[in-house]
């Protein structure tokens, strides 16, 4: 066990040094860039089998206790140490992070996305699930921090050198907000440290904060909840992650989404809670306020992308789903509560599942469809989905009922829990406040069934009803069939496809490399996509029907975090 958690950590590290020299002449395939695709499969596929075999390893009758632990000095004089260990907070998270990474490794096999040498992309993919995955592991504050950093060049890199459009913007504003957020948490967890007399996590929350005097624990959690506010993102400090993901390649959405955002709010559990509680308690009513403003705020931001004649991207609108769905995470945690803890750990691990999917779906169909943009896919000659790739529009439609909160998928009970915490927060918080907080939440999971709901509509059933059809017109001689039906806005301007081409048969159709014609049929959902879409399908539908397999790794966990290392 301690083998397999350090392998964990250490093997992408490794695997990413092999990925940069080329392959040998045996091992190339067609293509020297094919052979470093695969290298990264496996060594994705390797971590995840590493991860699968440490769970079946794990001793689930003591899952409040630290298990798989490695504890060896390293700067003595600091009594800075290489401290690793899992419970039942850590493990779902790991297991999670290297599930996605996998699968996007996966999918970059099939489908890469343009842009410089695959060599460099497998490298970045590789270091980036290192630095997360001992995000998760570490048990030391300077260790923590150090994973914390290791993640952000290599995200830079994707965004900026395999994004669309804007990635350069993008890349800097998420490089820029997330290292002055770290510098300032910097400060926090060296004062805890320094005031303690060590940085070790395990010993701190034992502690309780007991070591601490109540002034250096509320400058602690301001300083160290700001940097950690800022990855995870919580409003108004979330400005840098629309732009990130509607410039982000597929898999660096998804991975930022599903596995980036949670080492925020992990860091809250980890940490804050147990290590400062008289500073957490002091702010906990602030942060559950702007918990539920960014959940208000990030529905009315996506109903404003998702109105007619916006000129909505899909992706844009998950990520600002994203800020609502996070806000629901960090209630949670401000509730100081079992109850609301469980929940955000719950919401964490089903964000990463329906989001990560999500973003899987969108940017197949931006692929297929060569645009993102709601109004074209709304069109006329838009998407459809039901219609053009069934399979393909009935996963969109099951991926954004799960993200609304639908009972029954794992969307539903996280969301649930954190409000149930609100209802009944820790001693010492003034409820009558968070009963106000647990009443806007759920007015925000109204608006998110709205957004969704408006999303399916016009994406998967076609032309809203504020269209106006023109009959068809006949091309001229020689010029092929007829276009069909054109459909004219509110706006009076013409809604279809982005380029057009003239193919051997002579019918215009769209752009062969988006795969489809105007009206015509969309190519359906692909094999490497089942593949690669499955797990978090079947993920979904079992963390909703059978919520206790994560329940009861987190719960005894978390009432050992919250009283203080006594189980």
């Amino acid at each position: 066990m301690q083998f397999l958690l350090a392998f964990i950590v250490v093997g992408p590290l490794i695997g990413a040094a092999a990925a940069l020299p080329p392959a040998p002449p045996g091992l190339r395939g067609k293509s020297p860039d094919q052979a470093v695709l695969r290298h990264g499969v496996t060594v994705t596929g390797v971590i995840l089998a590493a991860a699968i075999a440490l769970t079946i390893g794990f001793d689930h009758d003591s899952p409040s206790r630290m298990q798989a632990t490695t504890d060896i000095s390293w700067i003595p004089a600091l009594d800075v140490r290489i401290h690793l260990g899992i419970d039942g907070i850590s493990l779902p998270l790991i297991v999670l992070t290297a599930l996605l990474t996998f699968l996007c490794a996966l999918y970059s096999y099939y489908k890469m996305p343009a842009g410089p040498s695959p060599r460099a992309f497998v490298a970045l993919l590789l270091v980036l699930e290192s630095g997360t995955l001992a995000t998760f592991a570490v048990l030391d504050l300077v260790l923590f921090f150090l994973a914390f950093e290791m993640v952000l060049i290599p995200m830079y890199f994707l965004v900026a050198r395999w994004g669309g459009e804007g990635r350069q913007a993008a890349a800097w504003k998420f490089i820029l907000y997330t290292l002055l957020g770290s510098v300032i948490m910097l400060l926090g967890l060296l004062l805890i440290g320094l005031q303690s007399g060590t940085f070790d996590m395990v010993a701190l929350a034992t502690d309780n904060g007991r070591g601490l005097t109540a002034s250096t624990q509320v400058i602690a959690v301001l300083a160290i909840g700001i940097g950690l506010a800022v990855k995870t993102p919580m409003w108004p400090l979330h400005s840098w992650l629309p732009d990130a993901h509607t410039a982000a390649p597929t898999v660096g959405s998804v991975l930022l989404a599903g596995v980036m955002l949670k080492m925020g709010t992990y860091g809250f559990v980890r940490i804050v809670l147990p290590v400062a509680p008289d500073g957490m308690r002091t702010f906990a009513p602030y942060l559950a306020a702007l918990a539920v403003i960014g959940i208000i705020y990030g529905s009315l931001a996506c109903l404003a992308l998702a109105r007619q004649g916006a000129g909505g991207d899909l992706k844009r609108l998950i990520a600002y789903s994203s800020v609502g769905h996070m806000g629901f995470v960090l209630l949670g945690i401000a509730t100081m509560t079992p109850t609301g803890v469980n929940g955000a750990l719950f919401a964490n691990i089903a964000h990463g599942l329906i989001t990560g999917l999500l973003f899987f779906l969108v940017g197949a169909l931006k692929d297929r469809y060569g645009t993102a943009d709601l109004d074209t896919l709304a069109g006329a000659t838009g998407a459809a989905l039901y219609g053009r790739a069934p399979r393909l529009g009935g996963l969109l439609a099951f991926a954004a009922v799960a993200s609304l909160g639908l009972p029954g998928l794992a969307g539903f009970w996280g969301e649930m829990l954190t409000l149930f915490g609100a209802f009944d927060p820790a001693e010492g918080l003034n409820r009558p406040a968070f009963l106000t907080f647990m009443a806007i939440g759920g007015f925000g999971t109204l608006l998110t069934a709205a957004y969704m709901l408006i999303v399916v509509r016009r994406v998967c059933m076609g032309v809203p009803e504020y269209a106006t059809t023109k009959p068809a017109t006949t091309e001229p001689a020689g010029t092929g069939t007829t276009t069909g039906t054109e459909t004219t806005t509110g706006t009076g301007t013409t809604t279809g496809a982005e380029t057009e081409t003239t193919t051997g048969t002579g019918r215009t159709g769209r752009n062969p490399a988006h795969g489809t014609e105007p009206g015509g049929p969309l190519a359906d959902i692909r094999t490497y996509e089942i593949a690669t879409w499955s797990p978090l399908v079947v993920l979904t539908v079992v963390a909703g029907l059978w919520p206790a397999v994560l329940l009861g790794l987190t719960d005894p966990a978390v009432q050992k975090l919250l009283a203080g290392g006594q189980s």
